[in-house]
Formats: C-alpha cells, sequence, structure tokens
C-alpha cells in the first residue's frame, strides 16, 4: 500500500490478503498496535528533507501529479517487486502511476477502509516518530498548503469586493453632500446656472472655469456645455439676480468643485475595477445581475462561500430582511425581493411580474453563484446560458395576454377578438337628449312600491268571467238556503 502523509511518505506491505475481503470488520483488526502488526508492515520509508519539498510533494498530489520524491520511491519499488500491485488511496494519482511507471495499481472500497486504519495505527507502525513533532509537522504543512494556494490564486479573494463596494457607496454619500453643498453655496452669486446646468460633474467643471459671473462673457464653456446650454448660461449671467461675492469666496468654492472632480474620476476607476473583480471571481452571477447587484449580494452574506450557502429564497429576500421580519410579526405579506430587485431583468418587467422574475432570476443566480465559488471553471457561460432563458420566460410573461396559448385555432381567434373588442368604447345617445329619462333601476323601485301599496290594500273578491257560477233556485225554506257566491 502506498501513503502520503504531510512530511514523510512510507509504503506498507500486507501480511494477510485474505482481511481485506471483511470491509465492515477490518477496523477491528486494528484496533491494537499487536493486531494492525499482524496484517500490514513497514515496506519502504522516506522522510521529507524539508516544508518546502513537502509543500511541493504536497501540492502535486492536490493537482494529481507525482512528485520527484515519490518518483524516486516508486522505482526502487517497481525495481524489486513490479509483479505486485499497489494499492492507492487517490485514484488520479493511480492513473498518472500506471501511465508513467507502468505499474499495477488498485483502489476499492477494501483500500480506502485499510487507509484509515493505517492512520488510526501510525505511530506503532512507525517507530521514531512522537506524536506531538507529528501533529506540528501537519500543522505547519497545512498552513503552507493555504498560504500557497492563496498566493496561488489571488484573483479568488472576495475580500476586496466586499470592501470595494462598501468604498464605491461611501464615495456617493460624499459626492452627494458635496455637490449639494456646491450648489447652495455658489447658488447665492449665481443661482440661474443652477437651473440651467443638470449635470453635477459638468456644474462643477464649469464653476471652476467661470470663477465670478462676470467672467462668463469672456470664458469658452464649448469643451464642457452644448452650444445652446453655453449661450443660455451667458445670457442669464447678464440679468443674474445673485448677490456679490469676495474673491476668497470663490477661491473655497473653486477648491470645492476640484475635490468633487477628483472623487468623481476616482469612483470611475474604482467602478471599473470593481467590475473586473467580478468578472474574475463571479462571472456567472455578474452576467445575471450585474456588477453592483452582484457585489451588494456578496457583501451582505460576507463572502462568496458564505453566499454559496444559501438557499434561493434567501438570496432573493437578501437585503430586506428588516420587512421580512415586521411582514412576519404583523402577519401580512412577505417582502418580494431585496438587493435583487435592482438587476436589469427585474426592473424591466411590468409591476404585476416583477415577483415571478424576481423568483425565477433568484434560483437561477444561487445556481451561478455556487459555481462560482465551489466550480473550478472560470467561463461564464453557465450565467449567459440562464439569462437567456430568463429573457425569454420574461418576453413569455409579457405576451401572456396577446398569444394565448388554447386548444384549437378557433379559440384563440375567439379570444384575440374579445380582447379587441373590450378595447373599444361606443358612443352613448342617451347624452344628448334633454328629456330626463328613468334608468332601469328607477323603473324597478317604482314596480316595486307599486307592489307594496297593492299589497296593503284589502282583499276584494275576484270574478272570473270564465268561470261563472250556477245559481240554485230559492226555495221555500227560506233565506238560510240561499247561497250567495
Amino acid at each position: 500500500t502506498l501513503n502520503t502523509h504531510p512530511e514523510i511518505f512510507y509504503s506498507q506491505s500486507v501480511l494477510d490478503e485474505s482481511k481485506l475481503q471483511q470491509v465492515d470488520s477490518l477496523y477491528k483488526e486494528f484496533e491494537t498496535p499487536e493486531k494492525a502488526n499482524k496484517v500490514v508492515k513497514l515496506k519502504h520509508f522516506e522522510k521529507f528533507q524539508d516544508t518546502t519539498e513537502a509543500l511541493a510533494a504536497a501540492t502535486a498530489l492536490v493537482e494529481g501529479k507525482i512528485g520527484k520524491s515519490l518518483k524516486k520511491a516508486l522505482k526502487k519499488v517497481v525495481a524489486k517487486e513490479a509483479h505486485e500491485q499497489l494499492a492507492i488511496s487517490d485514484v488520479k494519482l493511480g492513473g498518472v502511476i500506471k501511465e508513467k511507471l507502468d505499474l499495477s495499481c488498485v483502489h476499492s472500497p477494501a483500500v480506502a477502509e485499510l487507509m484509515r486504519c493505517i492512520r488510526s495505527q501510525m505511530e506503532s507502525l512507525i517507530t521514531g516518530l512522537p506524536p506531538r513533532e507529528m501533529s506540528a509537522m501537519s500543522l505547519g504543512l497545512a498552513h503552507s498548503l493555504s498560504r500557497y494556494k492563496l498566493k496561488f490564486s489571488p484573483d479568488k479573494v472576495d475580500t476586496m469586493i466586499v470592501q470595494a463596494i462598501s468604498l464605491l457607496d461611501d464615495l456617493d454619500k460624499e459626492l452627494n453632500n458635496y455637490i449639494m453643498r456646491c450648489r447652495e453655496w455658489y447658488g447665492w452669486h449665481f443661482p440661474e446656472l443652477g437651473k440651467i446646468v443638470t449635470d453635477n460633474l459638468a456644474y462643477c467643471k464649469a464653476v471652476r472655469k467661470i470663477g465670478d459671473r462676470t467672467n462668463v462673457a469672456g470664458s469658452d464653456l464649448s469643451d464642457l456645455l452644448p452650444e445652446e446650454i453655453e449661450a443660455e448660461v451667458k445670457l442669464a449671467a447678464e440679468i443674474s439676480m445673485g448677490t456679490e461675492v469676495s474673491e476668497q469666496d470663490i477661491g473655497n468654492i473653486k477648491h470645492l468643485c476640484d475635490q468633487v472632480i477628483d472623487i468623481s474620476d476616482y469612483r470611475t476607476q474604482l467602478y471599473d475595477y470593481l467590475k473586473n473583480r467580478m468578472m474574475a471571481i463571479a462571472p456567472n452571477l455578474t452576467v445575471m445581475v450585474g456588477e453592483l447587484v452582484g457585489a451588494r449580494l456578496i457583501s451582505h452574506a460576507g463572502s462568496l462561500l458564505n453566499l454559496a450557502k444559501h438557499p434561493a429564497s434567501t438570496v432573493q429576500i437578501l437585503g430586506a430582511e428588516k420587512a421580512l421580519f415586521r411582514a412576519l410579526k404583523t402577519r401580512k405579506d412577505t417582502p418580494k425581493y431585496g438587493l435583487i430587485y435592482h438587476a436589469s431583468l427585474v426592473g424591466q418587467t411590468s409591476a404585476k411580474n416583477k415577483g415571478k422574475i424576481s423568483r425565477m432570476l433568484a434560483a437561477k443566480a444561487a445556481l451561478a453563484i455556487r459555481y462560482d465559488a465551489l466550480g473550478e471553471d472560470t467561463n461564464a457561460e453557465m450565467g449567459a446560458e440562464n439569462r437567456a432563458k430568463l429573457e425569454a420566460r420574461l418576453r413569455q410573461l409579457e405576451e401572456k395576454g396577446i398569444r394565448r396559448i388554447s386548444g384549437t385555432g378557433k379559440a384563440m381567434a375567439k379570444a384575440d377578438k374579445y380582447q379587441h373588442k373590450s378595447e373599444v368604447r361606443m358612443y352613448d345617445p342617451s347624452g344628448d337628449s334633454t328629456i330626463p329619462s328613468t334608468s332601469k333601476k328607477r323603473k324597478f323601485e317604482e314596480v316595486e312600491e307599486e307592489e307594496e301599496e297593492a299589497a296593503d290594500q284589502p282583499e276584494t273578491p275576484v270574478v272570473q268571467k270564465s268561470k261563472k257560477p250556477k245559481k240554485e233556485p230559492v226555495t221555500a225554506g227560506g233565506c238560510n238556503d240561499i247561497q250567495v257566491y
């Protein structure tokens, strides 16, 4: 058997192969060092010279390659016992050994269980290795391997994304405060400029170039503003109602404008950096929801790996926790979307379909996040494919009222005609007449009132014309025998 452990390489030979057939009870043969020595014995032992050599060997094993020390030791084994089978713990490594050294390798559940049992009794099987030194060597190699992986793939560090999106939000807040202060400050001197120039960056550049409003006539603003707006600014400067300010005030305002322009340029640079880093770390998520929304999702979860652990329902309402718990507390409807609402797919949807699209987008985005966090590929094919499916589904939802799926063509034609008729409004000619007309409701109420009046009156005998009663002749018996009908 071949084992590769931190800081050492060793091989064991199996003494009793019949024990390997009983996989479930194999651990019983390694309960004590005496029993373990009856099953396996040490065949070859080789120690790494230092941590660097051990790190190189461990890295090669992770990548499925053969290190130099392992290759030398295997050549010695092949020279002595080439006819024996080599039990290995890694299938990829076995394929490489068989290809390079033409040595028969075997890997099975019994071999995996044997490796586990050997590691449990390694201190007794290999003499001269104190437990404290072994644990210290393992810990040192683990730290070195982690640092190597981190150094090898710096693009996978999502901490930079969390810091960049937080800084971008802070810059937006500071820019808004600075621009508002600049407009209000310069508005005392030239208030008309704020209404004419609506773009904040162009406003600050114009203020820095103009200075005092009396300089507008001699200033060339064609590189900042269009011709029509420039002419309007010059006309407004001649009849401005603003107050006079000193040169020192203008100097401070210009300095504030410089700060706004510098922060705006840095924000543009930071956004490009964030976009490139998002495409490197989470390309599929970026294709699905965009750079800013994807970065905010990662920042809200703490890291890309933490976000990958969330289900799609959590990704959908991530950022709306306050509304969610308020809805649960008051027993109202829970929110349908959180940060994912700002994605372009949700934004271009009609109000009635936003909930459906956000749910479907969250489901596909959750798959994209897991693919980016745990997958080995760095392409965005999966994200582009899922986005195309969502766009097709969105078109189907938007056209649902027009292209209704039905059993026959006649039913579809009827649906189209019915929808067309519902949009036509007929002219009501009753509004042209000056004669008061009673509505059906009014007539119905009058009929009910007449019926109620008739019910209040006493009942009168009803004479039926069709059937006339026959009068019997009056007899001498008196008036008691007369019957009146």
